[in-house]
């Protein structure tokens, strides 16, 4: 990530993703000694996690309760255009999975709710459990999981309602399927709600296009994806504005208009090293996609 946005001293960073503040730190600590870096992250308890953990910073560290959707209206309000780079490390932190409360993890009891932001309100994991229709709810767990079970699973859910904590839904989905492999049979329906709660690739595709808006000519945008659902759209965002001409191939004549904003610095995603993944299992499906501002 370090060498993907290649960081430097005085440079300005957007950690649109701050979480508990680690990719942030790394980058602090690499714009020494007067880098600035802005974080921002939907989840309130993170950024008091980040506070505390970039303390050490000081006013090098500015940190911003608020959804990514708003990046470029915040990086504007907090004096960070043009920024140098803008980083995304999508979906949960480890903070997150480790919280029952939060409702994410199904290896530990909790609620089901899944929402990054409590305060914000919305609809809960719990409640498209046990009120969508068997399919729309199939729907949702195929588009956002790619689960193949998900009509299957999606029956077992509505037969079994009310449902209201996180492990009475993984064991729901188990008895649905059964176990193949290592993987718990509920990991992609956990993933699929999670991502319908939060709306998260709609925010996706709201912000790319602002983080673009804000680097300066030669400035990096580095994405961190864990599954293929987040990746495929990064990967299209990122190919598109790469491109002089996106008028279909069969037209004889450009008509778009439309001129290359990026670069692309990786054309295949960067994966972690066999190492990494011994050391941390939670980045095996890590993928980094980077691409420079034109």
């Amino acid at each position: 990530m370090l060498d993907g946005l290649r960081v430097r001293p005085g440079g300005r960073y957007i950690d649109a993703t701050v979480g508990g503040g680690g990719h942030a730190a790394g980058i602090l600590a690499a714009s020494s000694p007067d880098g600035r870096l802005l974080g921002l992250d939907r989840d309130p308890a993170a950024v008091e996690t980040a506070r505390v953990r970039l303390a050490p910073y000081a006013e090098r560290a500015v940190l911003v309760h608020g959804s990514f959707t708003r990046l470029a209206e915040i990086a504007c309000a907090c004096h960070f255009v043009p920024a140098d780079g803008v980083l995304f490390d999508l979906g949960l932190s480890s903070l997150q999975l480790a919280d029952s409360a939060r409702g994410f993890a199904f290896m530990t009891d909790g609620p089901l709710d899944m929402r990054f932001d409590p305060t914000a309100g919305g609809p809960t994991a719990a409640d498209l459990v046990n009120e969508l229709p068997a399919e729309e709810l199939a729907a949702l767990l195929y588009r956002y999981g790619e689960e193949r079970w998900s009509r299957r699973i999606a029956q077992a859910i509505v037969a079994a309602r009310p449902l209201q904590t996180t492990k009475e839904l993984a064991a729901v989905v188990e008895r649905a399927v059964g176990r193949r492999g290592r993987i718990h049979p509920a990991t992609r329906t956990f993933q699929a709600l999670r991502i319908a709660v939060n709306d998260e690739l709609a925010a996706l595709e709201a912000a790319l296009p602002q983080a673009v808006e804000v680097l300066a000519p030669g400035g990096r945008l580095a994405v961190i994806s864990f599954h293929s659902v987040e990746d495929r759209l990064v990967k299209r965002f990122m190919r598109r504005a790469s491109r002089d001409c996106i008028c279909p191939p069969e037209a004889p004549i450009c008509t778009c208009d439309h001129r290359a904003t990026l670069r692309l610095i990786t054309r295949r995603p960067v994966r972690p090293t066999a190492e990494e993944v011994a050391a941390n299992p939670r980045a095996r499906s890590a993928r980094l996609r980077v691409a420079e501002r034109r």
